[in-house]
């Protein structure tokens, strides 16, 4: 109980600094839009602030800490994303999400060929998604057509 308390409020505290650096975004070149730069960072805020509020009022019982492989698998994802969010820019979204989805999928138990065709839809779909449906782009990296 006391230990979701703990990660509420650290969450919630997140959520609003969170929130807060994506409110002063500048405006778009073009003026004010009804989906800028901001609006996914401020969604995913209020989402998180909702559900540190619901840690905070509604925790689990105590529950032991999670095992040393845990552990480990934990800090993997963390590297993984690390390496992700530093491969993003110079290598674009679609190249580094099907990487980063690939491997946490196989780390997870799936086959190595599926693992990397699951990473290459979700790559795909979300960069459709939100260059063409959102109007939000993504960096294309290598895949630049110029």
């Amino acid at each position: 109980m006391i230990g979701d308390r703990i990660l509420g409020i650290i969450l919630l505290l997140l959520a609003v600094a969170y929130g807060w650096e994506a409110s002063q975004f500048p405006v778009p070149f073009g003026g004010a839009e009804a989906v800028g730069p901001e609006t996914f960072p401020l969604l995913l805020a209020v989402v998180l602030g909702l559900s540190s509020v619901y840690l905070i009022v509604k925790p689990d019982p105590d529950q032991p800490w999670p095992g040393m492989k845990t552990l480990l698998d934990l800090g993997f994802v963390l590297v993984v994303l690390m390496i992700f969010s530093a491969m993003l820019a110079p290598v674009g979204f679609v190249i580094s999400t099907t990487l980063m989805v690939g491997v946490l999928c196989w780390r997870m138990g799936a086959r190595p060929i599926s693992a990397g065709l699951t990473g290459i839809g979700c790559a795909v779909v979300v960069y459709v998604l939100f260059n063409f449906v959102l109007e939000l782009h993504l960096p294309a990296g290598i895949l630049e057509l110029s």
